[in-house]
């Protein structure tokens, strides 16, 4: 059994209060865990109205379904949420 962790490190330009954050990453979280049947949480940055920092974790009994996994769901935010920039992602498998 291989536990894979996704870290990405986001950018939200044109926040202006902590409100409207949570507007633009529940639906996102919502999404990912639906689309791609993963775990998925803010873990980092919640007081800061621009950054936000969401884990995804995946376990498979291979290590690169869980790298492809991770890759696909980095180009699925970056075309499908054109308002959240991912600034730094970061790949961890157990």
């Amino acid at each position: 059994m291989n536990i894979g962790i996704l870290t990405l490190h986001l950018y939200l330009p044109g926040c202006s209060s902590l409100k409207e954050k949570r507007s633009r990453i529940k639906p996102l979280i919502h999404r990912l865990h639906r689309e791609f049947n993963i775990s998925v949480a803010e873990v980092d940055h919640q007081d800061k109205w621009k950054d936000a920092v969401i884990a995804c974790a995946l376990v498979s009994n291979e290590n690169a379904h869980i790298h492809r996994s991770f890759l696909e769901i980095i180009h699925w935010i970056e075309t499908s949420w054109q308002d959240i920039n991912v600034v730094e992602e970061n790949i961890e498998i157990v």
